[in-house]
């Protein structure tokens, strides 16, 4: 590559949002959806690869999905029969494995590899706007059980080479998830607190901005915004392979009326 891919963390919404009408407002969903279609064009040059952390896969140590033709992992449950007939057939970039597990290991990080896993919905939701062609190779890489922010901080900064090597490194989950909270106006205040946090913290430079996200608990309503925090981890993945290029929040919007936010680096 002549310069490093920039790296995204993109709010997947909620689980087959833009696919299948389950009542959240159309505003809403257009507008979500309407980024994860501008987020395939920010590599100024084709990706060899796209290296994809996902809300949805927690594992003993950081696996990779090595499968060469990933099947789909319909991991939701509750919607119209439209949600699991879904398709987004990328392939599988059981290649790239080896090299990841190299950075990994050089940062002292142990790894493993699964190559049953299927794309989930932290992956395909989003992808299937962002790459609706599904021709770019594609490795899902799972958080590590325990969800410590500073270890996937650590991650993102051992893989940050990648971005040098036409790797596209995404995060995907949601910078509000709670469940119960989505059901409840009182809610929102809660959301916009600690969304305005985030967005302020993407913008720091890197030391503040890192320590700002390993303390994350210390954000305003952090354990009401996310009761668990495995949705907020694939975005301190991408802040640590984000080095020292300046984050902004490419987008800003509402899912189910709670505040959320992407963030961008590079």
């Amino acid at each position: 590559m002549s310069q490093k891919i920039p790296v995204v963390f993109v709010p997947h919404g909620g689980g087959p949002m833009s696919y299948v009408d389950f009542g959240a407002p159309k505003a809403e969903v257009d507008a979500l959806a309407g980024y994860w279609r501008s987020v395939g064009q920010v590599p100024t040059e084709a990706p060899r690869a796209l290296l994809v952390v996902s809300a949805h896969w927690e594992a003993e140590v950081p696996t990779l999905m090595t499968s060469p033709n990933p099947p789909m992992l319909f991991d939701y449950y509750g919607f119209p029969p439209a949600a699991y007939e879904i398709r987004w057939a990328a392939p599988g970039a059981p290649w790239l494995a080896p090299r990841v597990r190299e950075l990994l290991a050089q940062a002292d990080i142990p790894s493993a590899v699964d190559d049953a896993r299927g794309f989930d919905h932290g992956t395909f939701v989003p992808l299937g706007r962002i790459f609706p062609d599904a021709e770019i190779p594609t490795l899902q890489l799972s958080l590590q059980r325990g969800l410590d922010p500073k270890l996937h901080l650590a991650i993102g900064r051992a893989l940050a080479p990648l971005r040098a090597e036409g790797v596209f490194i995404i995060g995907s989950g949601m910078s509000y998830h709670n469940m119960r909270g989505f059901g409840s106006p009182q809610s929102d205040a809660e959301a916009q607190a600690f969304d305005a946090w985030l967005q302020e913290t993407i913008g720091l430079p890197r030391a503040e901005r890192d320590a700002r996200l390993t303390a994350w608990e210390g954000a305003p309503s952090a354990r009401r915004v996310h009761p668990r925090e495995e949705h907020l981890l694939p975005l301190m993945v991408v802040a640590g392979a984000a080095g020292d290029d300046t984050g902004r929040v490419p987008y800003s919007g509402k899912v189910l009326g709670k505040a959320i936010s992407a963030a961008q680096f590079g």
